[in-house]
């Protein structure tokens, strides 16, 4: 899990560190709908996806964007992305 901030990282007994999500390129899946279970869509790219492209991916974890949540909008038009780090 990260969150982008401007403010400085305290850890309060938490196991949080500072850290940098690199440049380049990534493959990207859009999920439209319930959104609260990511991990369908995570795997639809590593087994199904990634080897069928051709592409390697780079050795950073899968990540994900938010572009719109539930209760903000309707949870049928909740929209997040995923970003699969590649070489």
């Amino acid at each position: 899990l990260c969150v982008g901030t401007d403010r400085p990282i305290e850890a309060h007994g938490e196991q949080i560190k500072a850290g940098e999500i690199p440049g380049g390129r990534c493959a990207v899946l859009r999920v439209v709908g319930n959104t609260h279970n990511l991990e369908p869509a995570a795997l639809y790219l590593y087994r199904d996806w990634l080897p069928a492209s051709g592409e390697e991916a780079r050795d950073f974890p899968i990540y994900c964007q938010r572009l719109s949540l539930f209760p903000e909008v309707p949870e049928h038009e909740a929209v997040a992305e995923l970003f699969l780090p590649l070489k």
